[in-house]
This record gives structure tokens, C-alpha cells and sequence, in this order.
């Protein structure tokens, strides 16, 4: 999963009307009814997991080190006894991959001496474990729980700007400007529908416009033809 960024290199104030918000999401959920991440997972505490690995990497990078690591520790109770070690070995080919190793073993033990081996379903709960963030645990309450969050990574960030939905200076800002204006229907897969058009329509370098589901609607001056 991408990283959040920082700031808006350059902050479009322009925000689109009601209607015209209300409409990006109706056609979002009339083409994909169902969204789902692309991290893969087995339960709770491997998305938990699967997430925090993906912080400054890739899906795919995650979910190409992740099957070896889910078959032998898919609860906090073998991941805290496969041990550091082990679990850096695991995961090599992922960024930052010794730090990750320390804060999964370290949660899973967290999670075993706090919450008797369960994710918890509190954001302040889940910002208490190591490696944890707004962002991480917007997405486990997302898919894990089915509650309405939205985690501002990259691409969220960026559609949000370019289409003028929710301009913000900051990831929370963007995430507090989406939970304004999302209507209640489309709340639930709201993070899921602007992730992946961010990822595969509203590209960074160059948007694919043409083809775009949202571009009669979209603020974004500088349109590829």
C-alpha cells in the first residue's frame, strides 16, 4: 500500500458540487458493486500485518513475501514464537523489512498480552501497536470490521486533489474532507473505488483520461488527451 504523502505539492481549493459527488460514487458502485483490497490475507490479524508491511512498498512486493510467513505464524501466538529472526528472513525482499520484522512480533506480542490474542476493533487500541498509524488502522477497521474509514494513502490523496472532492494540505485533512462528502450509501467502499482509480486511472505521472469513468465530472485542468 502506498505511503501517505506529506503535503499537496500544489493545493487545488476548487471543490466539486453535491450532485456531481453523489454521482463519482453511483457510477463507482454501478462498475464495481464489491471492491476489495489487493493485499491478501487470511484473518484479521494477517491483514493487520499484511498492511503494516505494505507501509513505503508495494501490494504485490507484500504479497509475494507474505505466503511463506501467513503458512507458519497465522496467529499473534506463532508469529510471537517464530521469533525476530525468522521473520526478518521472511520478509528481505520488502522495504524496511528490519523494522517491520521488530514492530510484527512486537504487536503480535502485544496482542496476546492485551487483547488475548484479537485484533481489537478500537482505532485507539489499533494506534497503540507497534507500527501502527491512522492510516494502517483505518484500513483494518475498513475490511477487517466493515466500518466506513478512509485511509489517505498516496492515490487517495491525489484523487482527491486533481477531481477537487476533497482538496486538503494533509492526509487527514483529505480524510476528513471525504467523510464530509461521501454519501452514507457509498461510505463502506468509498476507500476501496478512489484507491484504485487512483492506482490504475488517475496515475500520477500521467492520468489515463480518456477512458476515465469520472472525467466529465472531474475539476483536474490538465486532462490528457
Amino acid at each position: 500500500m502506498a505511503r501517505a504523502p506529506r503535503q499537496a505539492a500544489k493545493l487545488r481549493t476548487r471543490r466539486l458540487p453535491k450532485h456531481a459527488v453523489e454521482e463519482i460514487f453511483r457510477r463507482f458502485c454501478e462498475r464495481d458493486p464489491n471492491p476489495e483490497g489487493e493485499l491478501h490475507y487470511l484473518n484479521p490479524f494477517t491483514l493487520l500485518v499484511a498492511v503494516v508491511l505494505s507501509a513505503q512498498a508495494t501490494d504485490s512486493g507484500v504479497n509475494k513475501a507474505t505466503p511463506k510467513l501467513f503458512a507458519l505464524a497465522d496467529t499473534p501466538q506463532k508469529r510471537a514464537a517464530l521469533g525476530e529472526e525468522r521473520v526478518t528472513e521472511l520478509i528481505r525482499t520488502i522495504g524496511l523489512y528490519r523494522n517491520k520484522a521488530k514492530n510484527i512480533v512486537a504487536l503480535a506480542r502485544k496482542l496476546i498480552d492485551e487483547h488475548g490474542g484479537e485484533v481489537p476493533r478500537s482505532r485507539e487500541a489499533l494506534e497503540a501497536l507497534p507500527g501502527v498509524g491512522r492510516k494502517t488502522a483505518n484500513v483494518v477497521l475498513n475490511i477487517a470490521f466493515g466500518e466506513p474509514t478512509i485511509a489517505v494513502d498516496t492515490h487517495i490523496f491525489r484523487v482527491a486533489n486533481r477531481t477537487g472532492l476533497a482538496p486538503g494540505n494533509t492526509p487527514r485533512a483529505v480524510e476528513d474532507g471525504l467523510a464530509a462528502v461521501v454519501p452514507v450509501p457509498y461510505r463502506q467502499h468509498a476507500h476501496h473505488w478512489l484507491i484504485l482509480h487512483g492506482r490504475y486511472v488517475c496515475k500520477a505521472r500521467k492520468p489515463v483520461c480518456p477512458t476515465c469513468l469520472i472525467a466529465d465530472l472531474c475539476l483536474y485542468t490538465n486532462k490528457t488527451a
